[in-house]
């Protein structure tokens, strides 16, 4: 009996920090994108400089290709890789938001993030607790955020701005039930992951988690912004 109960407080213990690790990383990542975004806003002349088209384009791929490099290739790069990679990504996702401070009013954008902090929250601590497994929901969200995504670039054409709220409602329930089954998976594999991994290979799992946690709170607080943020003109 108290071998069971000290095998349990140990699985606790790795459980715990695990997820606290996760979390770590993706406050860390939050807080260096706020801080270059807000930076760059502030600083005329950079913000003339990446306010280039082609350089704004290439800023995306290259985010896209860190996303999909942290990703797909975790398990094959060192645990160093992976944080630089999630920090440099961290730092250029900052460089492409840093045009909502010219666009919407300082106070809608606090305002708006405390209304996606509180709503992150509230999510992850269902996703955490809840007995109902989310792996099928998960798939449904997935097939709905291809939608939008489709939406999306066929709103560039039409302009409506029907159309674009309507995907900023939609936006907002997609990565409020995406934050809820990413919380679950990563419950799932601080549980399931084995006891004799090395600190180098829990790091990664602790950085991919974090980019997935991360992925879902940005993109929360744009569909947010887009529905309360305040316009300067």
């Amino acid at each position: 009996m108290a071998q069971i109960s000290t095998t349990s407080a140990q699985t606790s213990v790795i459980v715990n920090n695990f997820v606290r690790s996760v979390y770590n990383w993706m406050a860390i990542g939050l807080g260096l994108t706020g801080f270059v975004a807000f930076y760059v806003s502030s600083n005329p002349a950079l913000l003339h400089f990446f306010s280039n088209p082609i350089l704004l384009i290439f800023l995306v791929i290259a985010e896209l290709g860190l996303v999909f490099a942290i990703s797909g290739m975790v398990n094959r790069m060192s645990s160093a890789t992976a944080t630089s990679l999630f920090v440099i990504y961290a730092a250029l996702n900052g460089i492409t938001l840093s045009f909502i401070f010219i666009i919407y009013t300082s106070t809608s954008i606090a305002s708006t993030f405390f209304v996606c902090a509180g709503t992150f929250i509230a999510c992850s601590i269902y996703g955490w607790v809840t007995k109902k497994d989310l792996t099928s929901f998960g798939g449904f969200l997935i097939m709905g955020l291809i939608g939008i995504i489709i939406a999306t670039i066929v709103n560039m054409f039409l302009n409506s701005t029907m159309l674009s709220m309507m995907i900023s409602y939609i936006g907002v329930f997609i990565f409020v039930g995406l934050t809820a089954y990413d919380t679950q998976k990563i419950k799932n594999m601080a549980l399931t992951q084995p006891r004799d991994l090395d600190g180098g290979a829990i790091r990664k799992g602790a950085i991919l988690g974090a980019l997935s946690l991360y992925l879902d709170f940005i993109n929360l607080f744009l569909f947010f912004l887009r529905i309360m943020g305040v316009s300067r003109d």
